[in-house]
């Protein structure tokens, strides 16, 4: 085989492969672009639900220029208020489990099938 035909055969090679390559990058590109689309009409539908996630609380405060009794009595209050949040929702389970339980239905308030 002559030389030109290998450099033929390496060029055609070379150029499929630089064809193929680029059909993927564009693919890939429409692809990215649906994805952002896709995206950015899933923020609008967040923004139009309008959803306060934020935890209100206060403002942060660094703690190394407070009083270590501010800070001490700040980490009491924590704590308790905590507290307060765990038993209040283990009595709303408490309380969700007696309902479930004890229902107020009879037997001959069941519809009948």
């Amino acid at each position: 085989m002559p030389v030109w035909s290998w450099i033929l055969i390496w060029t055609l090679l070379v150029a499929g492969l630089i064809a193929m390559l680029v059909w993927f990058a564009v693919h890939l590109f429409r692809k990215l672009m649906a994805t952002m689309g896709a995206l950015e009409d899933l923020g609008d539908q967040l923004a139009e639900l309008d959803l306060d996630t934020g935890v209100p609380g206060a403002p942060f405060h660094p703690a190394v220029f407070q009083k270590r009794r501010v800070l001490a009595a700040a980490i009491d209050q924590a704590r308790l208020e905590r507290a307060h949040r765990r038993a209040h929702r283990r009595d709303l389970a408490i309380n969700r489990g007696k309902l479930i339980q004890h229902t107020p239905y009879k037997p001959e308030d069941w519809p009948s099938c």
